[in-house]
C-alpha cells in the first residue's frame, strides 16, 4: 500500500513539474509575440541584420498609394566594423534620400561597429522617397544596398501614418517662396530700409515676416 502510495506521489510531482514548464514556456512565447513586431526582417552574412521593414504612408486607412514614403528599419551591426548604408530602393525604383537626426541631408547611413541605427521616428535618421506607388496594407519590394558591395531585398510591410507609425510618415514638401514681383516698394528699394527711418512711398512698412 504504501509502495502505491509512493509511486503515485511521484508520479503526481512529475506532471506537476510538466504543467509548470509547459506553461513557462508558452508565457515566454507570448510575450516574444507580443513585443516584436510582426514585420518583415532580413540577414546579410553573419553581421547584418535588418529589422521590422516598413514603408509608411499618409493618413489614409486603405487603398493604393502614389506620393512620398518614409522607410522605417533597424538596422544591427554585430561585426567588428562599421558600415554604411547607400541607397534603398521601394517598388519599381524609387530611391530614398537620407536625412540625419536633426534632418540634414546626408549621402548615407553609417551603422557602427556592435551598434545599431533605427531609420524613422523622431531624433532619428530618416529615408524619404518622393514618389511611390503602394497599397496600405499589403507589401512592396524594398531592397537596400551598403558601400561594401552587398545588398538584400526584401517584402516591406505598408502601413498608414497612424498608431503605432504616427508622426513617421512623410512630411509634405516646403512650399516654394514665391518671388516678389517686380514694382513692388520690395523690389524697388534695392536695399533695405534702415531703421527708424520712414519710407520714402508714403505706404507703411509691413512688418518683417518670419
Amino acid at each position: 500500500m504504501s509502495r502505491t502510495i509512493r509511486v503515485g506521489s511521484i508520479a503526481a510531482i512529475a506532471a506537476i513539474a510538466i504543467a509548470s514548464l509547459s506553461s513557462c514556456s508558452a508565457g515566454n512565447k507570448a510575450e516574444t509575440l507580443e513585443i516584436k513586431p510582426d514585420n518583415t526582417s532580413a540577414t546579410i552574412g553573419t553581421d547584418l541584420l535588418l529589422n521590422n521593414i516598413v514603408v509608411v504612408t499618409g493618413d489614409e486607412s486603405s487603398g493604393e498609394h502614389t506620393g512620398p514614403v518614409n522607410v522605417s528599419v533597424n538596422i544591427s551591426n554585430t561585426g567588428a566594423e562599421p558600415v554604411e548604408l547607400q541607397s534603398i530602393v521601394v517598388g519599381d525604383g524609387g530611391t530614398a534620400v537620407f536625412a540625419d537626426e536633426k534632418g540634414a541631408p546626408v549621402s548615407s547611413i553609417v551603422v557602427p561597429a556592435g551598434g545599431a541605427v533605427l531609420l524613422g521616428g523622431n531624433g532619428n535618421p530618416s529615408a524619404r522617397v518622393a514618389s511611390a506607388s503602394v497599397h496600405v496594407g499589403g507589401f512592396v519590394p524594398a531592397a537596400f544596398a551598403f558601400k561594401n558591395g552587398e545588398k538584400v531585398a526584401a517584402d516591406a510591410a505598408v502601413t498608414p501614418n497612424k498608431g503605432l507609425y504616427k508622426g513617421w510618415g512623410p512630411t509634405a514638401s516646403p512650399a516654394a517662396v514665391p518671388s516678389k514681383a517686380a514694382g513692388s516698394p520690395a523690389a524697388t528699394t534695392g536695399a533695405a530700409t534702415p531703421a527708424g527711418t520712414a519710407p520714402t512711398t508714403g505706404a507703411t512698412t509691413p512688418a518683417a515676416t518670419h
